[in-house]
């Protein structure tokens, strides 16, 4: 099972870094609920072993493009933001330690994993995967653009994605009132 979950992850990752044609640097928040993957209702059954093995799929994929991740927290510690340091620069730095029953397994794995870990109270990424339906919309820049993948499951979880782009102001009456001048 855990290379499956390791290969569905690892596709995962992949498609949604070229669909959302990020860039070095790039921001892409994910939120995960390990008992979703299992099959078990989120929040019930945390699985710290099977957050190793997707944790490490997306880190290896993201590392290679340059692209942070940032691991959103369960509902305990709010929805905080596990990132590294270096991809935290102007945000407000917040005292949690995540764990498997507050925080998550994910959240916990990664800030085990990253070199300099920090949890921030919210982000703006370019992108996101929300594997197993954890909400992490809050975390998006505006405006969020739904991306259908291919590779939707990760082990029992759907996986749905969204990119961002730039507001569009002004919408037609901008470029008329620029022919009329």
């Amino acid at each position: 099972m855990t290379k499956n979950l390791y290969e569905q992850a690892r596709l995962t990752i992949a498609e949604i870094i070229e669909k959302a044609e990020l860039k070095t640097g790039d921001i892409l928040v994910v939120g995960c609920s390990t008992s979703e993957i299992i099959g078990a209702r989120i929040g019930s059954d945390s699985a710290p072993e099977v957050a190793a093995e997707v944790f490490d799929a997306l880190y290896a994929s993201a590392k290679e493009k340059g692209v942070y991740l940032a691991f959103q927290c369960c509902e305990h510690l709010n929805r905080a933001i596990v990132i590294e340091r270096e991809a935290a620069a102007g945000l407000e730095i917040v005292n949690a330690v995540p764990q498997p029953k507050a925080g998550g397994s994910m959240a916990t794995k990664a800030y085990a994993s990253f070199s300099d870990p920090v949890v921030v109270e919210q982000i703006k990424a370019d992108a996101g995967i929300d594997i197993g339906l954890t909400l992490i919309g809050m975390h998006l820049k505006r405006v969020a653009v739904p991306v259908r993948l291919e590779n939707d499951r990760i082990g029992e979880a759907i996986v749905v994605a969204a990119r961002t782009r730039p507001k569009f102001i002004g919408g037609a009456r901008a470029v008329y009132d620029e022919k009329m001048l």
